[in-house]
């Protein structure tokens, strides 16, 4: 299946110089689905060439036009969205709604950003002196490398590529080992929309490797990356050395926060479809969950009797809502985790175990922890899985400075019937987002990105496009 892509470089696809290749395998049944192309060091070294010479093409194509082809790539990705479904569940695991779900939104992506091309408005002001105007305008910054994840491989590639393409600026995209296929269908569809060769090229294999020399070019002028906070502070010491621009979403933690006149059905209900999504395996997934002592038992035993309930299985298989676990080392260190959480003294309320029946797969069972204290490991190291550690809280000012006592700050959930509690507990945490009564995050419109040692700029929104784009600043006297 990987048989038809490649490296996409100059247009084109094809084999890397030494014809390596790299096994992919299914979460699921923990097979083999194909080889895919490893690039090779001269590959690395074409694509920047091609880049550099598409970066001269396309930031000539008038904003219409990128807009029209952009938003042809929106639509065609709309028209594939069985594909890409089953190309995800394949290679990470997750269901096929919630692949269909990923295409639906790398699709709106792509269009908000086909849209956001006609409006890169520059300014005019009024000068201090006589005879003189303040022009500021925004320029493409040039070839960007795009460093995308495995959790979500299409979404996270839409972002970083629309948005690059709309700017006018020229891509080199790798994406994960895990979900090579996922991006090369994307890459294939711009590829017969119009986009024009070495605009967008695609290198798949070594992470290490091809990140190295991608960022240790004169070529690359910005880098986007999603990843670990740890993947991105190596990322951001590699990119000072040519002070390259840097977009980071890294790892989060994020606190869901219950106050005492939530309603526990409906909120159970935010908690599962935040929780759940993809395993658990997200950068704004709850995972430290702040019950009102009052709701805390109430709330507990709702939570576990849906997580229960829950049908776990083959993405590719009717009525499976949670899929394996993406890789084996996340399954050994979500199992490790949950034995250092009940050495501590916590109590496991549901799962803690592989689910039985299952001899293949990186399956796990969704686990809900008790008596957990915040110097608990869970409660400092992002789980990135289906783990739930629960403990409770008295007062709004203690809840906020437990909350706010991490490094992680990109996302917070707050569940409250009172819209003052709201406003006031959303500016008093310390996350670049915040979601209230609601599991819903991230969309092609709005600004995802976080504060503190979860990176910084932003994808999506109208300010998404501007981390792509350099401030050009001249004072012009109109007479000489």
């Amino acid at each position: 299946m990987y048989n038809k892509f490649g490296q996409f470089i100059d247009g084109k696809w094809q084999s890397s110089a030494n014809k390596e290749t790299y096994d992919v395998i299914n979460p699921a049944t923990e097979e083999i689905i194909g080889k895919a192309s490893k690039a090779s060091p001269a590959d690395v070294d074409k694509a920047l060439k091609s880049a550099e010479k598409g970066f001269e093409v396309w930031k000539k194509v008038k904003p219409w036009e990128r807009s029209k082809i952009i938003r042809k790539i929106a639509d065609e990705i709309r028209k594939k969205s069985e594909v890409f479904a089953k190309w995800m569940t394949l290679e990470t695991g997750k269901t096929l709604a919630e692949g269909e779900a990923e295409t639906a939104a790398a699709a709106d992506i792509f269009e908000w950003n086909s849209e956001e091309t006609k409006r890169i408005y520059g300014q005019s002001l009024q000068s201090r002196f006589d005879n003189t105007k303040i022009q500021i305008i925004y320029q493409p910054v040039g070839v960007v490398a795009a460093l995308s994840p495995w959790n979500f491989p299409l979404i996270l590639a839409a972002r970083k590529v629309s948005a690059a393409l709309a700017a006018g600026c020229s891509v080199i995209c790798k994406p994960d080992v895990i979900t090579p296929g996922t991006v090369m269908e994307m890459v294939d569809i711009i590829k017969d929309c119009g986009v024009p060769p070495g605009a967008v090229n695609l290198l798949s294999g070594d992470p290490a490797a091809i990140t190295t020399q991608l960022l240790s070019s004169d070529i690359v002028k910005k880098v986007s990356i999603t990843g670990s906070t740890r993947v991105g502070k190596i990322i951001l010491k590699q990119a000072a050395d040519k002070v390259q621009r840097v977009t980071m979403e890294l790892s989060g933690h994020a606190p869901f926060i219950v106050f005492d006149d939530a309603n526990i059905d409906k909120v159970t209900d935010v908690a599962m479809a935040c929780k759940y999504r993809n395993n658990g395996q997200v950068c704004i997934s709850p995972s430290r969950f702040y019950i009102h002592e009052s709701k805390k038992e109430e709330f507990t035993k709702a939570f576990v009797a849906k997580t229960k309930k829950l049908k776990i299985g083959n993405g590719l298989d009717e009525g499976v809502q949670l899929g394996p676990l993406t890789t084996k080392k996340r399954l050994d260190e979500v199992e490790q985790l949950v034995e250092e959480t009940k050495k501590e003294g916590a109590k496991v309320l549901c799962g803690g175990r592989r689910p039985a029946g299952f001899n293949k797969g990186y399956f796990y069972e969704p686990t809900i922890f008790d008596n957990v204290k915040d110097n608990f490991k869970i409660m400092t190291v992002e789980p990135f899985g289906p783990l739930s550690p629960i403990t409770t809280f008295k007062s709004f000012d203690e809840v906020i400075k437990r909350a706010n006592n991490h490094s992680a700050g990109l996302a917070g959930y707050v569940c409250t019937n009172s819209m003052d509690l709201a406003h006031k507990t959303s500016e008093a945490l310390e996350t670049g987002m915040v979601a209230v009564n609601t599991p819903f995050l991230s969309s092609a419109e709005t600004p995802f990105g976080g504060i503190k040692q979860s990176g910084y700029g932003r994808e999506g929104g109208s300010v998404g496009i501007k981390d792509y784009l350099n401030i050009k600043y001249t004072h012009l006297a109109t007479t000489g």
